[in-house]
Parts: structure tokens; C-alpha cells; sequence
């Protein structure tokens, strides 16, 4: 198996674990506030990953000075601002609205790394990108004529998401991806909970009893197990690959949400697929729009 589809077995795995965060959160709501909900299951997270260099014997990597600033960047742009307003946006939008808008962080992705930090994307990967851009603007309209700061609060974490990415790229080459993780968790923790005790929020036991099932699976699994498969993908592939695999997480999200939360899809969201179907093949070259003829000898 080459390094190429290895990376998008990872990737398609934190997709289908992805496409479950958004309700596994809203549904530990029911119990506890969003930002504690998320300072929670950072910290399960943090003991998961603990367990693992443990027992791989990898606390030496947390010597390294270089990876601790990688992982303040990591921190801020995805620990802290990325979940932060994703959490937040959950409370004020459904799943399946913040799992579909959420694609749109290919195309900041795309600006981030093709804009401003030069990589080369195909022409392919271009239009492709204005696809994904145009299936998310489906989602949106029905918001138009209004400001839905869910669907606003979701649209910022994806500007922070790539910034986070670049520095979880090269936190890797430097060390595992179960140390950048447990790192990441474990410094993200306190600020949350101080950033929920300044939006009011506040931490009860008697409520945390009542989600801690959610909190559970939202701690292992969607930030333990998830992430290990996100970051393995993301030292394979690129990025903006990365995420065009990880668009599937939508029709993960809008089937649990329909079985789970009773929230049938609407004709905007289920529209949105087309452009996002086409995006996807270009992004991943398994459209081209471009005949590419050999030169003459």
C-alpha cells in the first residue's frame, strides 16, 4: 500500500469519527454548558493519549523545546479558537449545518497554503475548490437574510483549523503523533475552563454525571482515536487533500442526526452535495478537466 492511500485510509477513519462530533456534543449539552463540554473532553483526551506514550515509552519527546512552541501555535489555533467557536456554534446551529458548512475549511485551507504559503494546486484543485466553496454558500442561503452566528461561528474555526495544521505538519516531523496530542490536550484544558468561566459557565458534577456517557465517547473516540488518524493522514497527504477526504464526515453527521436527533435533512443541505461531490474528485485528481498530451521527442 502506497504512503498516498494510507494517508486517506487514516483520513476517511477521522471522517466517520468526525461525522459523529457535532452530535455526540449536542447531545452532551443536555448536561453541561458547550465550552465545558469541550474542556472535559479535551481532558479525557489528554489521560487517553497519556496512557499511550506511556506505554510506548515516549516521555522523552517532551524534552524537545521545538515541539512545545510547535504545539502553542497548535494550542491557540485549533485546541483553544478552532473547537472553541465550533462549540459554540453548535449551540446556535444543527449538525448537520456545521458538518457541512465545516467543508468549507478547503477552501481555507486552499488560501492558506496555495495563497499565502505557495504551494503548488492543480487547475483541477482550483475549480474544485470553487465548488466546495459554492456547495457551502447552499447551506448558507436559507441565512441570507440574516445573521445565524452558528453558521458564523463554525465559519471562523475553519480559518483557524489550517494555521493549526501547518504547525501539527511540522510538529510531526520532530515527534509522534501521540505526544503532539497529548501535549495539545493538556495545555488546551485550563484556558478552556477559564475561558468558560468567563462566558458563565460553570462546572457541576450532578450535570456531568448526566453526560458523562457522551463526554466519554467524545473524549476516547472523536478526540482520541480520531485525531490519531487525522494526524497519521496529514503527514502522508496534503492538507487540502486531507480535507476533501474528510468532506464524507457531512453524510455521516445528517444520517445520525436524522436517526439520532430527528432532524431530517433539508433541500438546502442535501442540494449543497453536488457541488461538493464534483469538489471532492477534483480535489482528490479523480476528476481531470485538463488533458495532459505527451511532448514530441
Amino acid at each position: 500500500m502506497t504512503k498516498e492511500r494510507t494517508g486517506e485510509l487514516f483520513i476517511f477513519g477521522a471522517a466517520v469519527f468526525g461525522g459523529l462530533l457535532p452530535i455526540i456534543a449536542v447531545l452532551s449539552y443536555r448536561g453541561v454548558p458547550s465550552i465545558i463540554s469541550l474542556a472535559i473532553s479535551t481532558f479525557l483526551s489528554s489521560i487517553f493519549f497519556l496512557a499511550i506514550i506511556l506505554y510506548k515509552r515516549k516521555l522523552h519527546e517532551l524534552k524537545n523545546l521545538l515541539l512545545w512552541k510547535y504545539v502553542f501555535f497548535i494550542v491557540v489555533f485549533i485546541g483553544i479558537l478552532g473547537y472553541g467557536f465550533y462549540y459554540l456554534g453548535l449551540t446556535r446551529t444543527t449538525p448537520g449545518n456545521a458538518a457541512i458548512i465545516g467543508l468549507s475549511e478547503i477552501f481555507t485551507s486552499y488560501i492558506f497554503f496555495n495563497l499565502i504559503r505557495k504551494e503548488h494546486f492543480s487547475f483541477e484543485s482550483k475549480v474544485g475548490t470553487v465548488f466546495m466553496v459554492t456547495g457551502a454558500l447552499i447551506v448558507l442561503a436559507p441565512n441570507f437574510y440574516y445573521l445565524n452566528f452558528g453558521d458564523f461561528f463554525i465559519l471562523i474555526a475553519n480559518f483557524c483549523w489550517p494555521i493549526g495544521n501547518l504547525f501539527q505538519q511540522k510538529a510531526k516531523l520532530i515527534s509522534s503523533t501521540e505526544t503532539i496530542l497529548f501535549l495539545r490536550s493538556l495545555v488546551a484544558t485550563p484556558f478552556l475552563f477559564l475561558i468558560a468561566y468567563a462566558f458563565g459557565q460553570h462546572l457541576e458534577f450532578a450535570q456531568v454525571k448526566e453526560s458523562l456517557p457522551y463526554l466519554i465517547i467524545s473524549g476516547f473516540f472523536l478526540f482520541g482515536v480520531s485525531k490519531i488518524f487525522w494526524l497519521e493522514g496529514i503527514s502522508r497527504i496534503s492538507v487540502t487533500k486531507a480535507n476533501a477526504t474528510h468532506s464524507l464526515a457531512p453524510l455521516v453527521t445528517l444520517f445520525f442526526a436524522w436517526i439520532i436527533l430527528h432532524q431530517v435533512p433539508t433541500i438546502w443541505q442535501i442540494t449543497s452535495f453536488l457541488p461538493f461531490f464534483f469538489g471532492v474528485l477534483l480535489l482528490t485528481n479523480n476528476l481531470k478537466l485538463k488533458q495532459e498530451y505527451a511532448k514530441p521527442n
